[in-house]
């Protein structure tokens, strides 16, 4: 066997004795999803509410930008092209985002 044909052989290996449907892999996924969490929890309480605040502040100053206000209108045109796109295809006002 060459190189790459061992790796890709344990691989195979490794897969069909101990997780033949993936209980291994899933595990490892559950416990680092949950010690992620942990670790954010930790030091999102370790920042404290003072931090959270000036956190939520930057969030709102940038959601009220130019550019932002630029990109809400520009998805708010595209919308509106293809709901008259829609509705000229298909003759009916009565899709997604239509007040009746």
């Amino acid at each position: 066997m060459h190189g790459t044909e061992r790796v890709f052989a344990a691989r195979n290996e490794m897969c069909t004795s101990g997780c033949a449907r993936g209980t291994k892999l899933d595990m490892r996924f559950r416990v680092g999803l949950l010690a992620g969490f942990a670790v954010g929890y930790y030091l999102g309480s370790k920042a404290g509410r003072e931090r959270y605040e000036q956190i939520r502040r930057w969030i709102e100053d940038a959601r009220r930008s130019r550019p932002a206000e630029k990109a809400q209108a520009a998805v708010e045109l595209g919308l509106e092209r293809v709901r008259q796109k829609t509705e000229a295809v298909t003759g009916s006002t009565n899709g997604p985002g239509a007040s009746s």
